[in-house]
């Protein structure tokens, strides 16, 4: 099964990524945003759904609005991270409903987000760090986390399904996940130190030569090593491969832009 595909579901010229592993169930709504579609000009161009970064608010917001429509997740069901490269998942309940658009984000530091609530579109921002989507069709419990490298260290992917055994009485072995667009091996290039924290959490080989002076991280096989360890079955992790440094023109990337760039998302929902 392919790790992706990118549709254009709606007549906006809106473009997002999605999954073929959770294409079965109609009840989700998922995706990852690409460039393509929104209204935000310059470094921003075009779909830029991160806030605080320079963009005009209400860019921002038509972009969400433009999005949440090509996706088919309402108005208001949105519920953002509040990401700080922790390893903190917290539990989404239907309190939480608006939160990141239509309120304030009342918490701190948390990376990953968790709910078994129909309606709540989980949402968590990246621009070369790794988003992580989990779904349990037996449960009806999903979860996303955001992975950097401290986060992928730290081993947030085993722990947002920790969160689902404990919260849901989820069983790990049914659980699909889809490790969506990050920076990829060939391009995430870290000094010795950061490489020596991989060899630690995952052993040697997660870590390779590209050819330079210094080494190469694959985080697409850490976090899949990070969800095996948590339990999940390796048919049942799907890697996008897309890497966001690679393809400038569908996706914003930190390193590529030593960080004048917008904020690509991804959205993940149980339908009402």
């Amino acid at each position: 099964m392919d790790g992706y595909k990118i549709i254009e579901p709606a007549d906006n010229g809106v473009a997002v990524v999605q999954f073929p592993i959770f294409e079965a169930f109609s009840e989700l709504r998922c995706g990852y945003s690409t460039r393509r579609g929104g209204v935000s000009e310059g470094i921003f161009h075009s779909m830029n759904l991160g806030f605080g970064r320079g963009d005009a608010s209400e860019n921002v917001r038509e972009n969400f609005r433009r999005i949440f429509d090509a996706l088919g997740i309402p108005e208001g069901a949105e519920v953002f991270t509040k990401q700080t490269h922790t390893v903190n998942v917290r539990v989404a309940t239907a309190d939480d409903r608006g939160i990141g658009l239509h309120r304030a984000v009342p918490y701190d530091d948390v990376d990953g987000l968790v709910t078994d609530v129909p309606g709540l579109a989980l949402t968590v921002f990246t621009s070369d760090c790794v988003p992580v989507f989990l779904y349990d069709p037996k449960r009806k419990a999903i979860g996303v986390c955001h992975a950097g490298w401290r986060g992928t260290v730290g081993g947030i992917a085993e722990k947002t399904v920790l969160l689902m055994q404990e919260t849901y009485g989820c069983n790990p072995e049914d659980i699909l996940a889809a490790i969506g667009p990050s920076i990829g091996p060939e391009c995430f290039e870290v000094g010795s130190e950061v490489a020596d924290e991989f060899r630690i959490a995952f052993g040697e080989s997660v870590i390779y030569s590209h050819g330079g002076s210094k080494p190469h991280v694959d985080l697409w096989q850490a976090n899949g090593i990070s969800l095996t360890r948590a339990g999940l079955v390796p048919e049942h992790i799907a890697v996008s491969g897309l890497c966001t440094m690679c393809h400038p023109d569908l996706f914003f990337s930190h390193r590529a832009t030593s960080g004048q760039r917008g904020s690509n998302a991804g959205f993940l929902m149980i339908a009402e």
